[in-house]
């Protein structure tokens, strides 16, 4: 049963993934004040100054006037297809996380059951040589349950069993409409390639693309040991082109007014009477389910239609494919390393598999990572860290409401609106209160297979569990040792994990300006998400409501759109354009979080006094460079490309550079006038939070 998040309106995550000698002393005269108590981590108080690329204007090029020093003289890893401060900070994690395990492995039983868990899936994982001594026996009884199908009922039976591919993946989450209960989501889903376009394109690149496709799909079989594998890459390929020819763009399926679609089982049956929706809901544990929302209708209409069109054989044939596909790092090195020649380097463009024991502490993240977590918590979460995110927060959203208080373009009553669903705000940081208990999963140090087969179970288990329950707020979507963040509309909560509270993000011992222009800016990202233009949609409760008037409605979708005409403005590679409006809620997200921020330092400044120039730079300075210090990073060519099909998130380099000529501050701090490249006159100027 593939369960795909449906990612456009369900929550938005943060990733996951720029003076000359004399502007850079520009308003520095005049001080005398020494830098903060302590020293922070990247330089002594926050900025990497070395870094900065002086021979370049801030208004020419802000992104390579910050970084670019930094950029040229950093290597890409070979193991990467992108690489800046978002991946070293995850580095740390994985490092931190490493050192968890070891212990584990060490003395497993000083930390009980869940320590023994932890240990048996991480060792499974790094015993190679059992791997290799298995063979491909444990695809077995998996690919005989494929083997075993003779009708469609069979087909739907494994379309709805953990662990097999699906063109329509269910799942759960909270109810748009009613936030406090559950509901059963339908989405299109079945793809190899990443997107549409990689079926449909008819670019050299994209043909080249497809062509490595076929020779991975025939390279899986000759491993397994299957026969015909050209001829079934054939029609494995021309299935997942019907599929992809109705799937919706990416752009598209960020609508919420598009994707939410709630319907009964008569109305499925209409919508795609070949999925047997009773049966088939009944069969994967929705027994108790009525209503679904149909996301993707159109492309779950036309996957049932395949279901008529496309012959039984060559559904087995994808679902083999596909399941083999999907563990392939679960198999012997041989299936691992064509796995990771395909995904790896032809897709992205990465030179290098990362090393076994870096994505084997992906796998314990992904699977049980809470029981991680706790461990991790203990060993690297501060108080002050979550005393000084408080004090953040607490500003931010100040910040945020005087800024809806002095807005020209809301009327009152989309004011008060505004100013409740910003007083419901919850913002969580560090850790859940509550963990979840696995001492119901099955770890066994002799099949890895099985453990992720079993931890998926696991996991849907634990939704299926949920559905007749109201709506539990405690929960997280992301382990405390993930670096990144996120805002879910569905429960107005903004949550910021213990591994991101961590250079260049943030530091106890850096400048306030510089913790501000970071993880400020961070924090104001995830806020300004629930006021974004897929996010503004709901209510202070999570509720999918328009509480907009039709007049600031009108200048809210002005001021956007004038927002993603200048990101589609932007030419990433020859012939591709970044998609404003697949971009929209990231790059308002962007834009707001930075206006938020510095709005909340200034009030920090009021409240604490003008601060110091700290080696030739103002605080103002301090702020701005300290966001594209954040952004700051390399990207493969192919690895780019993807993003910008595939989106949400703008590349990094359009993180600052498309962001910061928006702001009149930035202006004013770094002397930016009409002959600068990056110059946008006052009236073009976007703000809208």
């Amino acid at each position: 049963m593939t369960v795909r998040s449906i990612a456009l309106a369900a929550a938005s995550a943060l990733a996951l993934t720029a003076a000359t000698p004399a502007l850079a002393d520009h308003h520095a005269a005049s001080s005398e004040a020494e830098a903060p108590a302590g020293t922070a981590e990247i330089g002594p108080w926050g900025i990497d100054l070395e870094g900065r690329n002086l021979a370049v204007d801030p208004g020419d090029d802000f992104y390579e006037y910050a970084g670019g020093t930094w950029m040229a003289n950093t290597e890409m890893p070979g193991d990467r297809s992108r690489y800046g401060s978002f991946d070293m900070l995850r580095e740390r994690s994985e490092q931190q996380v490493r050192a968890i395990l070891n212990d584990l492995a060490a003395d497993p039983e000083a930390a009980g059951a869940t320590g023994q868990m932890v240990g048996d899936f991480y060792g499974a994982w790094m015993d190679e040589e059992a791997i290799e001594a298995r063979g491909t026996a444990p695809l077995a009884p998996y690919l005989a349950r494929i083997d075993a199908i003779e009708d469609r009922a069979g087909l739907l039976e494994i379309f709805g069993t953990v662990g097999y591919d699906s063109p329509v993946g269910v799942g759960t989450l909270p109810d748009p409409a009613d936030p406090t209960r559950y509901i059963a989501f339908a989405s299109q889903a079945g793809l190899g390639m990443p997107s549409r376009d990689y079926y449909l394109d008819e670019g050299e690149d994209y043909v080249a693309f497809r062509a490595a496709y076929r020779d991975y799909i025939i390279r899986l079989h000759e491993l397994a040991g299957i026969p015909d594998g050209a001829a079934k890459a054939d029609r494995i390929i021309a299935l997942e082109t019907q599929m992809a020819e109705a799937h919706w763009e990416p752009a598209r399926q960020r609508d919420i007014q598009q994707i939410y679609n709630p319907m009964n089982r008569e109305q499925l049956a209409e919508l795609a009477p070949q999925f047997d929706w009773s049966n088939w809901l009944d069969g994967m544990g929705f027994g108790i389910v009525d209503t679904v929302v149909a996301a993707e209708t159109t492309a779950i209409t036309a996957a049932g239609e395949l279901l008529d069109s496309v012959s039984l054989d060559t559904w087995k044939e994808y679902l083999t494919f596909q399941f083999i596909n999907d563990h392939a790092h679960f198999l012997p090195r041989a299936f691992d390393e064509a796995q990771f020649e395909f995904f790896g380097r032809t897709l992205r463009g990465t030179e290098e598999q990362r090393e076994r024991w870096e994505r084997g502490v992906a796998l314990v993240n992904a699977n049980i990572g809470e029981a991680i977590g706790q461990i991790y918590v203990d060993r690297h979460y501060s108080g002050e860290a979550r005393r000084q995110m408080t004090e953040l927060i607490v500003n931010l959203r100040a910040a945020l409401r005087e800024r809806l208080e002095n807005s020209d373009w809301m009327d009152e009553e989309t004011r008060a609106e505004a100013f409740a669903k910003l007083d419901a705000f919850d913002p969580r940081i560090g850790h859940p209160e509550s963990w979840i208990d696995y001492s119901d999963l099955e770890v066994r140090r002799d099949d890895l297979l099985g453990n992720a087969i079993r931890a998926q179970q696991f996991a849907v288990d634990l939704d299926l569990e949920r559905l007749p329950e109201p709506v539990d707020r405690s929960l997280w979507a992301m382990n405390p040792q993930t670096v990144n963040a996120y805002y879910s509309p569905l429960t107005n909560q903004i949550t910021f994990p213990a591994a991101i509270l961590q250079p260049p993000f943030f530091d106890p011992n850096a400048d306030p300006a510089v913790n501000y222009g970071a993880i400020g800016a961070v924090i104001g990202h995830e806020i300004g998400h629930g006021f974004d233009d897929q996010g503004r949609r709901f209510d202070g409760t999570g509720r999918i409501r328009d509480w907009w008037s039709e007049t600031t409605e009108q200048q809210f979708q002005e001021r956007a759109a004038r927002l993603g005409a200048q990101y589609s403005a932007v030419e990433v590679l020859p012939g591709l354009n970044l998609d404003g409006d697949l971009g929209m809620g990231e790059n308002i997200g962007d834009l707001g979080g930075v206006e938020m921020a510095y709005a909340a330092y200034q009030r920090y400044v009021a409240d604490h006094g003008e601060p110091p120039v700290l080696d030739g730079l103002t605080g103002d300075q301090r702020f701005f460079l300290s966001w594209a210090q954040v952004w700051r990073g390399l990207i493969r060519e192919n690895r780019l490309r993807e993003q910008a099909l595939t989106g949400p998130h703008s590349p990094p380099e359009y993180r600052t550079n498309n962001v910061v000529p928006n702001i009149d501050a930035w202006y004013e701090a770094f002397d930016v006038g009409p002959d600068n490249a990056m110059y946008i006159p006052p009236e073009e100027r976007v703000t809208i939070w």
